[in-house]
């Protein structure tokens, strides 16, 4: 992409206003943070429910940026800047992308569906990489946003795209359809993903099928309503387990280990083996089939490059590793476009000042690889990157281009030497193609700890924080606590992705909690909301803010701070407004006035309270009088002291049940980490936190044999029972075991049988088909924290908390 000024205000239908600068446009952005962003950057400045680009346009022309699509120009930028002005942004984007998608006339296959969607698109990748050069949405880049970033990648040297749509509610789909264009069209299963945006299924149906409007072919399972709603002029090739009239019958015979599937297809019976059992992925493969038979490949190609079929890893990881160091763990992908997404990643959660990158060599950029690597080496210039380690033939032939770089013709000649790097204190960056099996990189270089997990979703994290933002008015300050090492998710890694959006606030309970984020890098101000007063010295030379809640502790705290020569050191005050567990009474104010007022050692930044019941409909007066309570004690404060602090006293369960309390900023807790008591409110917040082990062993025991500690499960019949490596010093409590709990083993329920013990537990697979080694999971999207809650008789809040510090925590984004 090489475009003129002129030809972006023609594409977009934009109004130019601003410092007149030519130039050359081969860069587009929505990301202020990105270290991509430079002189040749169109900044698109969209605008959302909880943010609006246009705040950090001054930011951006510090930078070096010059040129941005904007619905109106900020005043102190006015002179600075090409500004392109137009009524929408997001439609201005899409609009610039569907102008890239019209000059090229490559065949596009473009993918839509509730499930399955990525991995069709990875595994199509994979399958005709051979004989296609290849551009594709990298990772699940499905959405609104999304798909122009994807569909602007493409260049004159590709000559297949395979890129994919994901939509929530109705009228969307029409957008991406003009952006993509798709030539051949599949779709893939229909479930209940995001039903909440569409009346029915067959409304769903309906408005997926009109990324297809167009297309030449839809390749589908064979479903009355599909035939309905889809294009005439669309022609369908259609496969089934059932339908014999389907184009592609199939039938599934026994499997052990691999499925195999007798195909039928015109004159043709074909055999095909798929590596996996279950159905999602079987289904999958299928699709993956279907476009090969259109595509006319014979079939011995296909059952080879079908039985090569992997699972697919659409995450980026966060993993300690070895000396201190942080391992993001990208091994599974290596192309250009998904290159610039790991670094801005990088950027945003590096956790050491040292950034290191191990690279293979690059495929599918449909440039030359003199071309490639020198884009390679800016980007990676760009974004500052230490050192570099480069593995493959072809990327070490210009290892010349990168600065500190080394480099190595394959994996296993770098393992042979990698105890000589002396990795320590750094953020490593380790991204590969699948066959350069970078994954036993990060084997050598993760910390080892034991085989349970918990697993925490960054992507989830930020689509609870953004529901919870909307619920807000834009004036509204944000405060997200992150105590309890982020309710036992991790408290740093939370921390850093908070910071990422921009929130207003950090809360943690006691001052080395906050000790801990500052000394790691965090530089949003962290409130301490429990401070001991033998913390105060520490909590001051870390710069972080103590909740008062006592005359004694306020008297503490001016005394070191008096002893310091310190002016207007930030403190917050607690009203104790009817929780009664911290706060200033009533009765105080008088004496918290005298000891304030005039005082030049400390400034009041905030005042604050805390509900009792903000969760409880039927303590709704209760909580109504501690609103009251707090305005009038809070007013007669800053009144007397004639200053206008920063108010706040709802927490996760207030932000939803008493809007017009929300003052001047709210504290999110536990609604963060995809937790509510409200029903209704639950369906939008996303599960975070899936703690997972694996079968240790698994056994055989006849009728009357007994299990664990005291004999307290004594089987009936001939049983098979599984051991999972966790228990209650991991933070599973006793009282789950002995029949109430379970756990979830290949897609089924699997009761806990006999007591939990120190470090493990165990459960009854008679039923389920299992292998030692298999994944075991203990709670997430089944069951919940707030199920287990329940039947344990406590609340989500105990659950979270109380998964130990030896389990190790694994950051990933989708």
């Amino acid at each position: 992409m090489n475009l003129s000024i002129q030809n972006i205000e023609k594409i977009i239908q934009s109004k130019r206003f601003g410092k007149t600068i030519n130039g050359i446009i081969n860069h587009v952005s929505i990301d202020s943070r990105s270290l991509q962003n430079n002189n040749k950057t169109l900044f698109f400045a969209l605008v959302g429910p909880n943010n609006d680009g246009h705040k950090y346009i001054s930011e951006l022309i510090e930078k070096g940026v010059l040129n941005f699509v904007v619905t109106h120009v900020p005043k102190e930028s006015e002179t600075k800047a090409n500004f392109f002005v137009v009524e929408n942004t997001l439609d201005a984007l899409q609009q610039f992308a569907a102008h890239h998608r019209n000059q090229y006339r490559l065949p596009i296959i473009g993918l839509t569906g509730s499930n399955g969607k990525t991995i069709v698109k990875e595994w199509l990748n994979f399958l005709l990489s051979p004989d296609f050069n290849i551009v594709r949405s990298p990772k699940s880049y499905n959405s609104q946003v999304g798909v122009p970033l994807s569909v602007i990648s493409i260049n004159d040297k590709h000559d297949l795209g395979i890129f994919e749509a994901g939509i929530s509610k109705v009228n969307e789909m029409v957008k991406l359809e003009s952006i993509i264009k798709p030539t051949i069209g599949v779709l893939t299963s229909i479930g209940s993903a995001h039903d909440e945006g569409f009346a029915n299924t067959e409304e769903k149906i309906k408005e997926k099928l009109l990324l297809f409007k167009d297309s030449e072919l839809l390749i589908c399972q064979k479903n009355k309503l599909i035939d309905f709603h889809s294009s005439n002029k669309t022609k369908k090739f259609t496969w089934s387990f059932i339908d014999s009239d389907a184009d592609v019958f199939i039938v599934k015979k026994a499997f052990e280990g691999n499925a195999k599937l007798q195909i039928h297809y015109v004159q043709t019976d074909f055999e095909l083996e798929i590596p996996f059992q279950d159905e999602a992925s079987i289904e999958n493969a299928v699709s993956c089939m279907m476009v090969l038979l259109y595509l006319k490949y014979d079939i011995q190609t296909i059952q080879s490059r079908v039985s090569q079929l992997f699972p697919v890893e659409m995450r980026l990881k966060v993993k300690d590793g070895i000396n201190n160091t942080t391992l993001i763990d990208d091994s599974y992908s290596s192309d250009f476009h998904s290159l610039k997404i790991a670094l801005d990643f990088l950027e945003n959660q590096k956790q050491h000042e040292k950034k290191t990158l191990i690279l293979s060599d690059i495929f599918e950029s449909g440039l030359s690889n003199e071309e490639l690597y020198s884009k390679v080496s800016q980007l990676i210039t760009s974004n500052k990157i230490n050192r570099i380690i480069v593995i493959g033939e072809t990327i070490s032939k210009f290892e010349n281009k990168f600065n500190h770089c080394l480099s190595f013709k394959s994996t296993p000649e770098f393992l042979s030497v990698l105890d000589q790097f002396n990795f320590a204190n750094e953020t490593i960056l380790i991204k590969g193609a699948r066959h350069f099996h970078f994954e036993s990189i990060v084997s050598v270089l993760e910390e080892k700890t034991h085989e349970t997990v918990l697993e925490i979703n960054l992507n989830a994290i930020s689509n609870n924080l953004n529901f919870f933002k909307s619920k807000l008015k834009p004036t509204t300050k944000m405060m997200v606590m992150v105590k309890a090492f982020g309710y036992g998710n991790g408290g740093f890694e939370i921390a850093k992705l908070l910071e990422h959006h921009n929130v207003d606030y950090l809360g943690v309970a006691f001052a080395d909690e906050g000790i801990s984020l500052k000394n790691a890098g965090i530089k949003l101000p962290i409130m301490v909301l429990n401070p001991e007063s033998t913390s105060f010295l520490a909590i001051i030379q870390h710069q972080l803010e103590p909740e008062i809640y006592s005359l004694k502790g306020l008297k503490a705290f001016l005394k070191i701070a008096e002893q310091l020569k310190l002016n207007y050191f930030p403190i917050h005050i607690k009203f104790d407004t009817g929780m009664h567990r911290l706060g200033f009474e009533e009765e105080d104010l008088e004496g918290l006035i005298a000891i304030l007022k005039g005082n030049t050692s400390v400034a009041v930044k905030s005042i604050l309270s805390h509900m009792a019941t903000s969760d409880a409909i039927e303590h709704k007066a209760f909580a109504q009088s501690q609103i009251v309570l707090f305005e009038k004690l809070s007013s007669k404060l800053m009144t007397a002291l004639q200053i206008e602090p920063i108010r706040h006293i709802l927490n996760t369960s207030g932000i939803s049940n008493f809007p017009q309390a929300q003052y001047d900023m709210v504290r999110l807790g536990i609604g963060l980490y995809g937790v509510s008591n409200d029903s209704e409110e639950q369906k939008y917040l996303e599960n975070v936190g899936t703690l997972k082990s694996i079968i240790s062993q698994i056994r055989s025991i006849q009728a009357g044999e007994s299990v664990g500690y005291g004999r307290r499960f004594i089987a009936n019949k001939p049983s098979r029972i599984a051991t999972i490596p966790i228990g209650y010093a991991d933070g599973i409590s006793r009282l789950w075991g002995n029949g109430l709990g379970f756990v979830i083993i290949n897609n089924q329920s699997a009761t806990i049988i006999g007591s939990v013990c120190m470090d493990m537990l165990m459960v009854d697979v008679t039923q389920i088909n299992c292998n030692e080694g298999d994944s075991v999971i203990i709670f997430g999207e089944s069951p919940t924290v707030s199920f287990m809650a329940t039947q344990l008789q406590t609340i989500p809040y105990e659950i979270l908390t109380s998964i130990s510090q030896r389990v190790k925590r694994v950051f990933y984004r989708e």
